[in-house]
């Protein structure tokens, strides 16, 4: 384009019509001076500003360019504005900002004058003519804003090509445009291509640049890649550094990101608080607490991240101690320690600590009610879970779809399955998270067909994951659905190109161990594709025991213990097998196996809540203050049963002592001691809820079934791997678990 054609046809001059080209810019010759009437002057002036908007529009950046339009600086006494101009393109080429230096001056001059302005916009920057007059720079300054406003809150909605065609459309664009467009590509899976081919044509990349690009390949690439492209950047700053610091901490490099810590050349809290984080999370607390002594800022990060290692290393009594001497919390330290109190067997604590968080005036979000409800659930708390769900009516968590799903999943593991049930058709936006709960809700309650059915809607609107089959595998295990249990296990890998994990064996292997295939249960196990766990070997040693086969019981209790020499489950087992076949010998054999080895057996143990207290009970029960009362309740209960019919189920009871003693001790398992317990405090309407840390034995369950009928009460209890609701004299299992 020739730059000598003016926006009013070519302008002749004093000098007899004939101009020097010079630098690519129409200039005067600076051996004879121009006319300097007032009338030139200002005509002369129009045109520098022309052609400067000229320039701005084409972005054309050479300092040779600049020379030119100095020189009619000085030619036309424009000497002060010169040198501020100066003073800002020296400026400006050291910051990058991403607009030209021209952009920069024109904006900056005190003489850009609106008026000179062309109001008429242009389609191509590169076809100007006299049909296509420029757009000033005041304009396009306000049209760039807009735009980049436009685009990030396209890509602030995940809309990734609104972005992209405000982008192209763009006339002028400044780094902070293609920063704005490499972010969303950055952010999308599976367009790391369409982001390095951006990168690579922004006119002026700016450390923002080099550090989008770098988390792209972070995040969709892996570290390798990331690696790569960090060690060809042609600048970094502390946040590049920092960058790769998280990404090597995240995948356990925690050497190769000590070495890099050490070369950074300078670091920041940052820097410190994810090495701090790193060493925590990973269990190396030496490392982490001498990193964490020798930081010279203790941001409330660092001391959270403390906490956060010493509650995952089950060290909650240091986390305590961190947390009380805290000088500042913020809202992740609060949910780290009532977080960590739950996944640490603490619930209790893990409420009381709630209470005091929102009684100092802290502020709940999602993740905080959603360790508060999970405590609920392992306390079997139906009635504080009530209240949380009262607190959260009463505040915008209500609307939150992590919040009724930790809710749905609440109500279904205290029994509720009624209400978890309209919770989860109330929920306007189900996430898979959702859906994956009450399809594990009904099958823990035994409701394969409704789990199966919901499942089938499901797949409408959702995709599956994983998780989706562990519980749909579980309903067709809980509902004795085995051929369907095997379609499903062959269509996630079939239809939906998910491999199977070791939860999906161990469900397969309980299916078909319960149904009584106990030999198409071993052949699953021996082809697994990776070493079983112990899991599988304990429930096939279960399913040995309802189907008393020694031979495949002696065998899983043999590889269980070479998986886990310290299990107390591959002896317990065991044992009730030889109990239950009356092999008196072989459970002596058995414990002293276990005294010799030291391996402790956890007893178990019924609770039941009643009046915001918890009672809790062990078989043979002598502590309980009400004890007396208890049996009594019990010894009436068991002659009603046995005119009913009931016989008591003697294998259950594991002791070589006689008909009449097994029957005194199954009288006072747990369970029964617990319910017994709930007709005497419970009013009449109300359901009976006990939980069982084991699984509820034949006796208890048959037994159960008749205190039901006699009592015309609904008794509903969870023991470690389903509900079981009676009423009316029979079990919501079918006498199948």
């Amino acid at each position: 384009m020739n730059l000598k054609m003016k926006m009013n046809g070519e302008v002749n001059n004093k000098n007899g019509g004939k101009e020097e080209e010079q630098d690519g810019l129409s200039v005067h010759s600076p051996c004879k001076p121009p006319n300097s009437s007032a009338s030139s002057l200002r005509k002369e002036q129009s045109q520098v500003e022309l052609e400067l908007k000229l320039l701005e529009a084409l972005e054309i950046y050479p300092p040779v360019k600049l020379r030119g339009i100095h020189r009619h600086f000085v030619l036309y006494g424009l000497t002060e504005y010169m040198r501020r101009s100066m003073i800002q393109c020296r400026q400006l080429r050291t910051t990058h900002y991403g607009f030209s230096i021209l952009n920069a001056l024109l904006q900056l001059s005190s003489y850009h004058k609106p008026s000179f302005c062309p109001t008429t916009k242009w389609k191509n920057p590169y076809e100007i003519s006299n049909h296509n007059p420029i757009h000033c720079y005041g304009n396009d300054l306000d049209g760039v804003k807009s735009s980049n406003r436009m685009i990030t809150e396209y890509i602030r909605q995940g809309d990734l090509n609104s972005a992209y065609n405000v982008f192209k459309n763009m006339p002028i664009r400044t780094t902070v445009t293609w920063n704005s467009m490499l972010t969303g590509y950055s952010k999308t899976t599976g367009r790391v291509q369409d982001a390095r081919q951006l990168f690579d044509k922004i006119p002026e990349p700016d450390i923002v640049s080099y550090n989008t690009m770098l988390n792209c390949y972070m995040r969709n690439c892996g570290i390798k890649a990331a690696q790569a492209f960090f060690d060809q950047m042609l600048v970094r700053d502390t946040a590049s550094w920092n960058t790769m610091l998280t990404g090597l901490c995240q995948n356990g490099m925690m050497d190769d990101a000590y070495q890099l810590f050490d070369e950074m050349p300078e670091r920041n809290n940052v820097s410190w608080n994810v090495m701090i984080s790193g060493y925590a999370s990973t269990g190396d607390l030496v490392v982490a607490e001498k990193l964490f002594r020798n930081a010279p800022v203790k941001c409330v990060v660092a001391w959270t991240a403390m906490v956060t290692g010493y509650m995952k290393s089950r060290k909650v009594d240091l986390a305590e101690k961190m947390f009380d001497e805290m000088p500042e919390r913020n809202l992740v330290t609060w949910n780290t320690m009532v977080s960590g109190y739950v996944d640490n067997g603490r619930a209790d604590d893990g409420l009381k600590l709630f209470r005091t968080m929102v009684e100092t005036g802290v502020k709940p979000n999602s993740s905080t009610i959603s360790s508060v409800l999970l405590g609920c659930s392992n306390l079997s708390s139906l009635k504080l879970g009530k209240q949380v769900h009262q607190f959260i009516n009463k505040s915008p968590l209500s609307l939150h779809t992590m919040v009724n799903t930790s809710l749905i999943s609440m109500y279904s593991k205290c029994g509720e399955l009624e209400t978890a049930w309209k919770l989860f058709r109330e929920t306007l936006h189900k996430d898979i998270v959702t859906w994956n709960a009450m399809i594990s809700g009904f099958a823990q309650h035994g409701e394969g067909e409704k789990a199966l059915l919901l499942f089938n809607t499901m797949k409408k609107e959702v995709k599956p994951d994983w998780i989706t089959f562990i519980g749909v595998l579980s309903a067709c295990n809980h509902a004795g659905l085995v051929n369907r249990g095997i379609q499903y296990f062959d269509s996630m890998q079939r239809d939906y190109k998910i491999e199977p994990k070791p939860d999906h064996y161990t469900c397969m292997v309980d299916l078909l161990g319960r149904a009584g295939k106990l030999v198409e249960a071993l052949s699953l196990i021996k082809a697994m594709p990776f070493k079983p766990h112990p899991a599988i070997y304990g429930t096939l040693l279960g399913a040995c025991r309802v189907h008393k086969n020694l031979e495949l019981a002696e065998y899983a209790s043999r590889n269980l213990l070479e998986c886990d020499p310290s299990s107390a489950a591959g002896y317990v087992q065991l044992a009730n097998v030889y109990a239950a076949m009356r092999k008196w010998d072989g459970v002596s054999k058995v414990r002293r196996s276990m005294k010799e080895n030291e391996v402790v057996k956890y007893p178990g143990y019924s609770w039941i809540e009643i009046m915001n207290r918890v009672h809790e009970f062990r078989s043979g029960d002598r502590i309980h203050p009400e004890l007396a009362l208890i049996h009594e309740k019990l010894n009436g209960l068991e002659m009603k049963m046995k005119v009913a019919g009931y016989i008591p189920v003697l294998e259950f009871a594991l002791h070589d002592v006689g008909d009449h003693q097994k029957e005194k001790l199954l009288l006072w398992h747990s369970e029964k001691l617990a319910i017994a317990y709930g007709l005497i405090k419970m009013p009449r309407g109300v359901p009976i809820r006990v939980f069982k840390n084991l699984r509820v034995c034949g006796d208890c369950h048959e037994a159960t079934k008749f205190i039901s009928a006699i009592e015309k009460r609904e008794i509903i209890v969870r023991d470690n791997s389903r509900f079981h609701h009676f009423k009316e004299g029979k079990c919501s299992c079918g006498d199948y678990w």
